[in-house]
C-alpha cells in the first residue's frame, strides 16, 4: 500500500471498525497524512489568505471529521498491542497519559494471534 492509501483507509472503510488489530504503520501512516493535511490548512488559511479565524473553523471541522477514525485506529492498534481499547482513555490523563500512550502505539506487535484477531502483518504475506 502507499502511504496515502493507509489512510483513506482508515476514513472509509474502517470509520467506524473498532474490533481487529492495526499495525504500527497503518496507525503512523494515517497520523502522518492528518498532520499534513492540519500544516496545509494552516499555510493556506495564515499565509496565503492571512486569515486565522478561517483556519480555526476549517481545522475545527477537520477534528471533528476525523475524530472516530482517529480513535478508532487508536483502539485497533492497542489491540495490536494486546491491550484493550480501553487504554485509550490515558489520552486524557495530561503528559503522562499522552506519552505512556504514544510509548504504547510505538510498540511492536503481538507476534501471533491474540485476543483481537490475527496478526496483520502475517496476513499481508498470504498469498
Amino acid at each position: 500500500m502507499k502511504w496515502y492509501e493507509w489512510y483513506i483507509k482508515c476514513v472509509t472503510t474502517d470509520y467506524f471498525k473498532f474490533q481487529g488489530r492495526a499495525r504500527r504503520k497503518e496507525y503512523w501512516m494515517f497520523t502522518l497524512f492528518s498532520f499534513i493535511i492540519y500544516m496545509i490548512l494552516s499555510i493556506i488559511f495564515e499565509n496565503i489568505m492571512s486569515s486565522p479565524a478561517g483556519y480555526t473553523i476549517t481545522s475545527t471541522i477537520y477534528s471533528l471529521a476525523i475524530f472516530i477514525p482517529s480513535f478508532s485506529v487508536t483502539v485497533r492498534r492497542l489491540h495490536d498491542t494486546n491491550r484493550s481499547g480501553w487504554w485509550s482513555l490515558l489520552a486524557f490523563i495530561p503528559v503522562i497519559g499522552i506519552l505512556i500512550l504514544l510509548i504504547f502505539m510505538l510498540l511492536d506487535s503481538t507476534p501471533s494471534d491474540n485476543n483481537y484477531g490475527e496478526n496483520p502483518k502475517e496476513q499481508q504475506y498470504i498469498v
